[in-house]
């Protein structure tokens, strides 16, 4: 009984191993968890064809938008953890979504495969704001509650997060008018409705937006002239970025499998044209500083949406 019982389990302890030796055997869902047509979902089909040539088998692209992203999300938990169902995800229904939300996963429900695309936030003013440079923008929200009005594309978001980053490291409130989108925003920008948003390099170049300051550590390389809130006495964090991730308990050596997979992919020619003509920047991360990267912004996140009420 006793030697029948080590035979099945060392029957079982060399069932995984064989598993992930022969994978992916079948087609790979990659789970892109925003609807058709946007920024997400092109990056996520050019990944894809990247991916489908490393892994020599075919990966098919799966829309499943809703509740933020994180409708989507819900599919790597649902299913079974063996690498077959992956998702590309920005960081926002990751690092911020489970703090407005709560749904039933976490930051810690997932293996981090890598980071494939990254975009620094930088904070921009109106045509007619009443200030003209970084240093001006800091007295005049200083000067008194709620001075500077601010456009965001709903609370919560990314580049609302980035601005209640600056307001607090500012160590102020500003008025928020939420917008359907970055479009309708950066119109309300060039109409004066609004003084100031934070949003990527590329909405800034698109809508003709005065760049004041880099919401990031270092400053950009394709912006050398622009300072960071940093150098000036005011750190402050903000980006939208995306990588691949899988279930937590997925066998160690189809992560190791995807890993190499998703290096070699984010470094094809054909993928990074795609991110480039996004307004994004190709930057490959690997998974365990993937992960360091989303907690940290989860963890900025939450103090954010705690200080402005929003989280739960």
């Amino acid at each position: 009984m006793l030697r029948a019982f080590a035979i099945g389990l060392t029957l079982l302890a060399g069932l995984v191993p064989a598993m992930a030796q022969q994978y992916p055997s079948r087609p790979i869902n990659l789970v892109i968890p925003f609807p058709p047509g946007g920024n997400t979902d092109l990056m996520g089909r050019a990944l894809q064809e990247a991916l489908r040539k490393t892994l020599n088998q075919t990966v098919v692209a799966v829309n499943k938008g809703g509740a933020s992203g994180t409708l989507g999300i819900m599919d790597i938990v649902r299913n079974e953890p063996d690498g077959y169902t992956m998702a590309l995800t920005p960081n926002n229904p990751v690092t911020a979504q489970p703090h407005i939300q709560k749904p039933v996963w976490s930051m810690g429900s997932f293996r981090y495969i890598c980071l494939t695309y990254y975009a620094p936030y930088v904070l921009m003013a109106a045509p007619n704001a009443p200030f003209k440079n970084a240093q001006e923008m800091i007295a005049f929200a200083k000067a008194k509650p709620q001075n500077l009005v601010y456009g965001h594309p709903g609370p919560g978001s990314q580049p609302h997060l980035g601005m209640l980053a600056v307001l607090g490291a500012l160590g102020v409130d500003g008025l928020g008018v939420p917008f359907q989108g970055a479009g309708p925003m950066a119109q309300a920008m060039l109409s004066d409705v609004v003084m100031a948003i934070v949003e990527t390099p590329a909405v800034a170049q698109a809508s003709n937006l005065k760049i004041l300051a880099a919401v990031s550590e270092e400053r950009i390389p394709s912006l050398p002239d622009v300072p960071t809130l940093k150098e000036l006495g005011y750190p402050a964090v903000g980006f939208t970025a995306g990588g691949l991730i899988v279930h937590k308990d997925t066998p160690a050596p189809v992560v190791a499998t995807l890993e190499k997979a998703c290096a070699d992919a984010t470094a094809n020619a054909e993928y990074k044209a795609m991110v480039e003509r996004l307004n994004a920047t190709p930057r490959y991360m690997p998974g365990e500083e993937f992960r360091k990267l989303f907690e940290a912004d989860s963890a900025r996140n939450l103090e954010a949406l705690q200080k402005a009420g929003l989280a739960k």
